[in-house]
């Protein structure tokens, strides 16, 4: 049984998380790194999350994916998913441990091919909130609505989601076509 959805405010000390295990895994797989960027809404200002840092890092290829697993391994990460059927997005670690005794941290590792249209469109996500408060807003709404109606289902939370989350990369995508010379 999984967990249930818990949407929590937003908390100031996700991009300084992010910044700490960023340093972490780029100092045990950098050199298979082609990039790496904080993703999901622990990345955008104000809103309010589950609380797991999302970490998507790009590599070239599969074959470098499967290199960086039992290395990320030895820092803690754990539950490795593959991504079946998902040409682009090869792994799905987390890590979590305890900080302080006080609060536990919690952190999704996305291993994707950078450049592609999954990174990108994350990529997009992101910013468009970041960049649209009135957006984010929205979709905070939507994901406290979504948790209290689908807090015991994940999958159906992440489904009731998706059609907002493709409009939103459908109109950055229009908006960054526009701007393009």
């Amino acid at each position: 049984m999984s967990r249930p959805v818990v949407i929590i405010e937003y908390d100031p000390q996700w991009p300084t998380l992010y910044e700490e295990e960023r340093r972490r895994v780029l100092d045990t797989i950098g050199h298979k790194a082609v990039a790496i960027e904080h993703i999901g809404s622990t990345a955008v200002p104000g809103l309010g999350a589950k609380p797991i840092v999302d970490i998507m890092m790009g590599v070239a290829d599969a074959s470098e994916a499967d290199e960086c697993v039992p290395l990320l391994q030895n820092i803690g990460y754990t539950d490795v998913t593959p991504e079946p059927g998902q040409p682009d997005w090869y792994y799905c670690l987390g890590r979590t441990f305890r900080r302080d005794n006080l609060r536990i941290e919690n952190f999704h590792l996305h291993l994707v091919r950078s450049g592609s249209d999954h990174w990108k469109k994350h990529l997009l996500f992101r910013d468009f909130l970041r960049a649209h408060p009135s957006a984010a807003e929205r979709y905070y709404a939507l994901k406290r609505a979504m948790a209290a109606k689908h807090g015991a289902d994940r999958t159906a939370y992440t489904e009731a989601k998706t059609s907002f989350i493709e409009s939103i990369i459908a109109q950055a995508s229009r908006m960054t076509k526009q701007a393009s010379p």
